[in-house]
This record gives C-alpha cells, structure tokens and sequence, in this order.
C-alpha cells in the first residue's frame, strides 16, 4: 500500500493510503485519510477487513498505536468500514463519528469496545486537539446518510464517494486532466448518486467553503482548478439514471 502527505501544518498533517498493488481483481481501491496531530491521529473510512493488516502497517509507520484516537465512516459501505471489528480489538478506546442514520448496520461489522458517536443529519463541528474539523452533510451523494469531512486550516474536503473514479492501482495520485478524468467518473455518478436536489444543494454548500483538495474515497485526488472544474461537471451532471 501506497502514502503520501498532502498537507503538513504546524499543528497537523493530512496523509492518504491507497493504490494496493496487492489487492484481488474483484475488489475495488480505496483511499484512506489520516490526520495526524502532535497527541493524536484520525482515520477516515478506514477501508474493508481484507485492507485491515496492510492498513495498521501503514498508520504505524508514521504513529504510535495508542494515538489512534478516532475513526471516521462516511457512510456504511463495507469498503470503507468492515474492518471496524479488527479496529475495536485493536484501539479499543476509540471513537467513531459516523452518521446517525447507519448505527444500528454498522454495528454489524463488530463493535464491542470503540464507543459510537452518532452525527446528526444537519452535520457538526469537531475539535480534534488543536484544530477545528467539520463533518459537511452529503446525504444521497450516495448514501442517504453520508457526510464529508472539511479542515479549513488544510482547506480539504475528504469528500468520500464524491468524486470517485473506479481506477486501477497505478492511477496518478493527482488529477492531471480533468477532460480525461470525466470518463473515468460519469457512470459512477450518474448510477450511484440518485437525486439532482441533493446533488444541487451539497454543490451550493460546497462552494461556500475554501477548498484546495477534494480527497474522494476512490482514483485520483482533486487539487487546484481541478477542484472547480469537478464542482461545475457534477452541478451540470444528470444524475439517478440507469441503463
């Protein structure tokens, strides 16, 4: 498995795991996001129970396990969290934000120990030792319970499935053209995202805010103009159709 630093602050860093060369066929990539402080780390949809070994290797090259403070599930796919029964034996003091909506599914992945902090549907604020995080609703987009996770400070928006590109390991880590990138996205957006009014109203949303990278849960990472350009492609898309 594959890291990169896409921010380093003087108070934290933001990190991105993926592109498994060792992954099976049938098994789509992800991306996962760590934030790492001085005192503590956050992990952001921290991949399926068949990522969970490489996963660890990876956070623990960079921090101490006792950090590993809080987890983060966007929604309740098992590509993102079904590795949540071997995270609760392994950090057994954690907490995991996700949304209210998918408590009762996500907890079928194993949940004895890590302490479930259900995310109302208007979204929230989280002070996360130093800095200031904001979990940025994004129902239907393609969960209807799902939310993003904004860092005005780095100013990235970890948008989960928004943005997604169903790419193979040796996919850039940035976006290089946007035109080429549209091909690699349409189906996946207009088949999984059902509904134009969320669509709208989660795009007007995040135009408020000041992003340099939108970090999806898979293929490549928006940085730049490419952030704007993804922004208008997805606000002009017609989405929730099936062929």
């Amino acid at each position: 498995m594959k890291s990169a630093t896409l921010f380093e602050g003087k108070h934290h860093r933001w990190v991105v795991f993926g592109r498994d060369e060792s992954k099976p066929d049938k098994i789509v990539d992800t991306n996962q996001y760590m934030i790492l402080t001085h005192e503590q780390c956050f992990l952001m949809d921290p991949g399926g129970i068949e990522l969970f070994s490489a996963m660890l290797a990876g956070v623990l090259s960079y921090v101490e396990l006792e950090k590993v403070t809080t987890l983060f599930a966007s929604h309740q796919d098992p590509d993102i969290i079904s590795s949540l029964g071997l995270w609760d034996k392994t950090i057994p003091k954690a907490k995991l934000y996700a949304p209210w909506l998918w408590e009762e599914f996500i907890r079928h992945f194993g949940m004895e120990n890590i302490e479930y902090m259900p995310i109302k549907d208007e979204g929230m604020e989280l002070r996360f030792d130093s800095i200031n995080l904001q979990f940025v609703p994004a129902h239907y987009l393609h969960s209807s319970g799902n939310f993003n996770v904004y860092d005005p400070q780095a100013k990235i928006l970890m948008s989960g499935d928004i943005g997604a590109a169903l790419e193979s390991h040796d996919t850039p880590m940035f976006v290089e053209n946007f035109a080429d990138q549209v091909s690699k996205m349409q189906f996946f957006h207009q088949r999984w995202m059902p509904s134009n009014r969320a669509k709208k109203n989660w795009v007007a949303r995040v135009k408020e805010l000041d992003i340099d990278i939108m970090a999806p849960q898979h293929g490549s990472i928006f940085k730049g103009e490419a952030v704007q350009e993804f922004l208008e492609w997805f606000d002009n898309l017609d989405v929730g159709l099936a062929r």
